[in-house]
């Protein structure tokens, strides 16, 4: 005879709470809607921000889901700062068992007219912060028994976009780096994946989406939907790699794209 399911009140495997969430550049944006959405699921959060005292607001926002939420001064350029502030929330709140590595930005140039230091800056600004932190939090995740860390590539890393090279190149390390954490942390019970979208509604996007031409061809390539994306679009999918729903997921780049990929 099958058994039958467990009653649904004794599932919620999309719940994160009792977790920890740290999220990176996300006083606006893709990471303030993140925030939110981790909190709306029951995570205590931790906003790494350049200005915490900027961020008051959305803190007491967070706290409305009934949940701890602080906010800590966080620049990924400055990765010894960055180590010594999750230090310290961590002695003083507890374990992190939740990162999403938000921070990025690019540089809009040909790939004739990158200099070395735009190169160096994307870089840095997106892999190398992507990967010392994903080091840190991965060290005391061990001590807990696990975690998960979510990091947001883009569609830039699977294709190409004109004068966007650097960028295209960052984020795409990004996503092969994704694969090469899950394949070595996964003995640890610590699952590394990342969420890659195509351009989304933000207020980062707005110059270059305010131009007529440009939304109209963006809006073709995203082939099957054909419209921009909005914020909760990609912070329903972090939540969901950050939930026990997606326990067996690791190494996983999840494109948000409205099919631009596909085509």
């Amino acid at each position: 005879m099958t058994a039958s399911p467990a009653p649904a009140s004794t599932r919620a495997p999309f719940s994160l709470a009792g977790s920890r969430a740290l999220v990176t550049a996300s006083s606006r944006g893709l990471g303030r809607e993140i925030a939110l959405e981790l909190a709306g699921q029951g995570a205590d959060v931790i906003l790494g921000v350049r200005d915490p005292d900027g961020s008051a607001a959305l803190v007491e926002e967070l706290r409305g889901f009934g949940v701890a939420a602080t906010a800590i001064r966080l620049d990924v350029m400055d990765l010894d700062a960055c180590r010594a502030a999750i230090d310290a929330v961590t002695e003083d709140l507890g374990p992190i068992d939740i990162l999403v590595n938000n921070a990025g930005g690019g540089v809009d140039a040909p790939a004739l007219e990158v200099t070395e230091d735009d190169f160096e800056r994307v870089w840095q600004l997106n892999t190398r912060s992507t990967f010392f932190l994903s080091q840190h939090l991965a060290k005391s995740m061990l001590t807990i028994g696990g975690g998960s860390i979510v990091n947001v590539a883009s569609q830039a890393g699977l294709v190409a976009l004109p004068g966007e090279s650097s960028y295209c190149s960052a984020k795409a390390a990004v996503i092969h780096l994704t694969r090469c954490l899950a394949v070595e942390w996964g003995q640890y019970d610590i699952r590394v994946n990342a969420v890659a979208p195509t351009f989304i509604e933000t207020d980062g996007t707005a110059p270059a989406l305010s131009d007529d031409a440009f939304r109209a061809d963006t809006i073709e390539r995203i082939a099957a939907l054909h419209r921009i994306g909005v914020p909760r679009e990609v912070s329903g999918a972090v939540a969901f790699l950050a939930s026990p729903a997606a326990s067996l997921i690791t190494g996983q780049t999840l494109a948000i794209d409205g099919g631009w990929t596909a085509r």
